[in-house]
């Protein structure tokens, strides 16, 4: 194993503090937060183990080199610095990710192309030869930002995005990614043990990331493959051995519930197939039916729904089903806290109750509002009394 060195991990805007905490807990040092990420330093356990555990990151990398990178011609004068040799061969295969922002390098597809320009030329300088680039399966993927005129090359030692788990083959429309709803249910502040109710769950994906959370399951056990997984120095006896520990502490079942109601048949059929594919399926139940015509067993527990938002124009239709989900909140759900995921400012003022709580969030470039609302018997004043 190698000695510690330091880590970035990437994550969505409102996250920041989830994924400090999930690197704490795996063992992390030197954690700082900056916007969209967290940075770090641990060694290959724990960048093995980050990218198995985080449920909020979608991507985990190792720094290779910063430089200012003013000009393309600077980008690919510092990049041919590189001692390329220590990471790949020229049998190998690599890929490259641009990203850009504030600076004059201002097309992420272009400096990607640079960057990759400077690597293939380096070996073939040397050898004669030149990596091909597969953006499919490299045995390197890397990463180049550049911020302000400053570029960071790092490797990316997950590969495909970690908010691709491996148990979601379908989705409905407008689904949201694993990633968001892990960390809605973690920011919702749920227990993990008393019920949880979607009743617009879609493909299921809000109730599935709760239900790994529940029995403690790895959110990327499911996934053929992490990026790491290809580097030179790859220590396969020490990922088998966290990957078995994961598999050791998973908890065999749920004794309280978890429920999806969701009224189209196919997509309905889609979440039960996620969640198979999950190993869940005796953890979760699904119901065909609106969300109107369910009741709640529980007498108290968490909702978390992610509705329709709407095109810019917000119609009658979209103002009366926000004011149709604030009626069956008050009337059924009284006990329950529930938490709402929209980007539609004006149709969430038609659900009729007032926010304890808004946070914001990104549902990929949609700005949203993650609303909190606490559905007590009778008023809040004469709860408030009582405690």
């Amino acid at each position: 194993m190698t000695g510690k060195y330091k880590l970035l991990a990437k994550t969505t805007f409102g996250f920041e503090d989830i994924l400090a905490e999930e690197l704490r807990l795996l063992g992390a040092e030197n954690i700082e937060k900056v916007t969209r990420a967290v940075t770090f330093e641990g060694d290959d356990e724990i960048m093995y183990r980050a990218n198995l555990w985080s449920r909020v990151a979608l991507r985990i990398l190792k720094p290779v080199k910063s430089f200012p990178a003013g000009s393309e011609q600077q980008l690919y004068d510092e990049v041919r610095k590189i001692d390329w040799s220590q990471f790949i061969s020229v049998d190998d295969t690599l890929a490259v990710d641009g990203v850009v922002s504030n600076s004059v390098l201002n097309h992420s597809l272009y400096v990607a192309l640079k960057t990759k320009d400077a690597i293939v030329d380096q070996f073939r300088d040397l050898t004669g030869k030149r990596p091909s680039v597969d953006t499919a399966h490299p045995t390197v993927r890397i990463n180049v930002h550049i911020s302000r005129d400053v570029a960071n090359i790092s490797l990316d030692s997950s590969g495909d995005s970690l908010h691709k788990r491996g148990y979601r083959n379908q989705t409905g429309e407008a689904p949201i990614n694993e990633t968001l709803a892990a960390g809605m249910v973690i920011l919702s502040g749920w227990d993990r043990k008393s019920p949880l109710i979607d009743f617009m769950c879609g493909s299921g994906t809000i109730l599935i990331e709760a239900a790994l959370m529940a029995r403690n399951i790895a959110p990327g056990i499911f996934r053929n493959e992490f990026g790491f997984q290809r580097w030179k120095e790859f220590d396969n006896e020490l990922w088998e051995k966290i990957r078995e520990e994961a598999k050791a502490g998973e908890i065999s079942k749920v004794d309280f519930p978890l429920t999806g109601i969701e009224k189209f048949a196919p997509t309905l059929k889609m979440a039960k197939e996620n969640a198979g594919n999950a190993k869940l399926a005796d953890s979760i139940r699904f119901q065909a039916m609106t969300f109107e015509e369910y009741t709640p067993e529980a007498q108290n527990g968490t909702v978390i729904i992610n509705p329709p938002y709407g095109g810019r124009i917000t119609d009658q239709d979209l103002l009366q089903l926000y004011k149709t989900i604030g009626d069956n909140l008050k009337k059924k759900y009284k006990g329950f806290t529930a938490w709402i995921l929209t980007a539609n400012k004006e149709a969430a003022k038609s659900i009729g109750l007032k926010p304890s709580r808004k946070i914001e969030l990104y549902n990929g470039s949609l700005e949203c509002r993650f609303l909190k609302f606490e559905l007590y018997e009778g008023t809040r004043k004469k709860v408030k009394e009582a405690e």
